[in-house]
């Protein structure tokens, strides 16, 4: 939530130096309009839901899931939100989760394990990459700037 907006707060910085953003989560597009919709400043036509059964575009990118490392020490922080952000996560987290309509109660569904990551390309060339060690472990928007040469 957090994240995506302060990517969202630099749309005009990315588009000023000629590039593009794009959200790419797990889930369907149920999810994904919910998020959206709680989400307002994140731009409709940036965001884009993988909801292949399998993962494999997360595994093909490289991106793991809890569990397959030993858990790093992280020094995270909770993110800076306001009582009303923290109030629509809590009400909608289980909503936007990335579990299946047909999961058993009980079940633990593999979505919510994958874990993602960051990717700055230059036509078909990629100059930057991050794929996050735990939840929530993202990278510096300013490193990623620079990767992408956004001044």
């Amino acid at each position: 939530w957090a994240y995506a907006s302060e990517w969202t707060a630099n749309l005009e910085r990315l588009a000023a130096a000629g590039v593009s953003l794009t959200f790419v989560s797990l889930g369907d597009e149920e999810k994904l309009s919910k998020f959206l919709d709680v989400n307002p400043t994140v731009p409709r036509d940036m965001a884009f839901v993988d909801d292949s059964k399998d993962f494999a575009a997360y595994v093909a990118a490289g991106f793991g899931k809890i569990g397959d490392n030993e858990m790093p020490e992280s020094g995270l922080t909770a993110p800076k939100l306001s009582a009303k952000q923290w109030w629509k996560y809590a009400v909608n987290v289980i909503k936007l989760s990335p579990i299946p309509k047909d999961a058993k109660f009980g079940d633990f569904p593999e979505g919510v394990t994958r874990l993602g990551g960051t990717f700055v390309l230059d036509g078909d060339d990629i100059v930057y990459s991050w794929a996050d060690a735990i939840p929530g472990d993202h990278p510096e928007i300013e490193d990623v700037m620079r990767a992408a040469s956004v001044p």
